[in-house]
């Protein structure tokens, strides 16, 4: 009886093997029979999932996006406000070794995207997908009197989102000089400046 393949357990096997692979060599160093090796596969048997690493790094950033999006319903559930705004955050920065592999893995799919419109498009919808989550998290902490700085919710939700994105390159390019509870102080730093003890702010 021929054995039963779980394709979709296959590719994330190699998406696994890849940012291990990016972590120890850069981008330039994961080559396809680099991953194929790190995974246990022969190198021709990559094809029949991914027929390029530029393939591979795509269908990557999209398990690393709805992984982020796991992992932000489980530590919001039950939550909302600033409580839930906070939860929102922590899971996106690269607080612990696998949410700074995951940003060696985003990294790369950012400079592919520079110059592929569908891969722009990709990180473009994933992103306004987080603005929607965060703006709906930062009206229910208006509406709850935890955030009353008058700075526009638009330009916050912004704000945060450059942190957010700054703070995986960051951790990426130099892990030993950004850890996690400096990020953490750095965002607990800022979301207390959404509500001023005088309740005066500034657009």
């Amino acid at each position: 009886m021929p054995k039963i393949v779980d394709h979709d357990q296959r590719r994330l096997e190699l998406v696994d093997a890849t940012w291990r692979i990016i972590a120890r060599h850069g981008i330039e160093g994961a080559t396809m029979r680099e991953i194929a090796a790190e995974a246990g596969f022969a190198n021709g048997a990559l094809k029949p999932y991914f027929p390029t690493k530029d393939s591979l790094i795509t269908f990557a950033f999209g398990h690393v996006f709805n992984r982020t999006n796991q992992r932000i319903a489980e530590r919001t559930a039950g939550t909302v406000g600033l409580e839930a705004l906070r939860g929102f955050c922590q899971e996106v920065m690269p607080l612990d070794e696998d949410r700074i592999n995951e940003a060696r893995i985003v990294i790369p799919f950012w400079q592919k995207a520079l110059t592929d419109p569908t891969k722009t498009e990709l990180h473009e919808s994933s992103m306004n997908q987080w603005r929607a989550v965060l703006a709906k998290n930062l009206h229910q902490a208006r509406s709850r009197g935890e955030v009353t700085v008058a700075t526009g919710d638009a330009n916050i939700v912004n704000q945060l989102m450059s942190m957010l994105l700054g703070a995986q390159i960051i951790a990426a390019m130099s892990p030993g000089k950004h850890l996690p509870g400096q990020l953490s102080a750095q965002l607990d730093a800022y979301l207390l400046l959404l509500s001023p003890a005088d309740g005066a702010g500034s657009e």
